[in-house]
């Protein structure tokens, strides 16, 4: 059996993660904590906002605001004791995506041994977005391995954002997301739920009724560096991040290799163009030379 060691994670994680979330560790331990996790300008930070009563950064701009790990203030709910942990999402600006893996595996691990284990976990996606980009596969499946399968159970994918779109059109959206292979299907065959924001307290705080029960489960990428002592780079999350780096790289010099037999081929073309042109025009000096010889 497994027993907890010392974190392993990068001094510079530890220096990542906001003096204030650290601060609030402590007090995590009998209280209903949850991750909110998702891309930038999902609106993770608004919703923290209005359920608890914070007031955490939210930006109008391009730039994100939530750039580190922090724990808002306990609030109650049904008897409850609250608390929400804002995150960075991967596909911030203004932060490599391992620094945000840094941050937020430190933070979790930390809390972890600590005595937290976590409630649940909530997951934003805008329903206004016309496609499941790229940018939010790579943002769901990190969330998937940050939770791994068996607590996908404590999981709830927050749909946000329904009055930028109409109803059918959401209600077409929300269907295929749920039914994809590639989007959210796995999840939800794992227990992960579905649940739709729509900006009002009250839905935030139905959204947070779903996980008051549940049996308080670790994360994988709680459990990866305090129990089985990996570093950051070695868990499931830091693998998935290493080898999406390594596909990015290999894209982008196949993209440069094509590029750069498109010009080698517009070169020969020219050569060519140049050629018969000299040719030409040499046949001409040699049609005018015999004309006035």
């Amino acid at each position: 059996m497994c027993t907890r060691q010392e974190i392993n994670v990068p001094e510079v994680a530890i220096a990542l993660v906001s003096h204030y979330a650290l601060h609030h560790i402590r007090y995590l331990r009998q209280r209903l904590t949850l991750p909110v996790i998702g891309a930038t300008g999902s609106g993770k930070s608004s919703f923290i906002d209005i359920v608890s009563g914070s007031n955490l950064a939210v930006c109008e701009g391009l730039r994100p605001c939530t750039d580190t790990v922090q724990a808002v203030d306990a609030f109650d709910l049904d008897g409850r004791q609250v608390v929400l942990i804002d995150t960075p999402g991967f596909d911030d600006t203004t932060l490599r995506d391992t620094d945000v893996l840094d941050m937020i595996a430190a933070f979790l691990a930390t809390s972890y041994e600590r005595g937290t284990t976590l409630a649940g976990v909530l997951y934003f996606h805008r329903i206004s977005d016309p496609r499941m980009t790229g940018i939010s596969r790579k943002n769901f499946g990190m969330f998937r391995m940050l939770c791994s399968n068996r607590t996908l159970q404590n999981a709830v994918i927050v749909t946000n954002m329904w009055g930028e779109v109409s109803l059918q059109v959401g209600d077409a959206r929300e269907a295929e997301l749920a039914k994809e292979y590639f989007f959210f299907e796995p999840a939800l065959d794992n227990g992960a739920r579905m649940a739709r924001h729509d900006n009002t307290t009250s839905s935030a705080e139905n959204i947070i009724r779903l996980i008051l029960d549940n049996r308080p489960l670790p994360l994988r990428i709680q459990e990866e560096p305090v129990a089985e002592g990996k570093d950051i780079s070695e868990t499931s999350a830091g693998e998935q991040m290493q080898s999406e780096s390594r596909q990015g790289a290999d894209r982008v010099a196949t993209k440069y290799q094509q590029q750069i037999k498109e010009l080698q081929n517009e070169k020969v073309q020219l050569l060519k163009q140049i050629k018969h042109r000299d040719g030409f025009f040499s046949k001409i000096g040699g049609y005018l030379d015999r004309m006035f010889s």
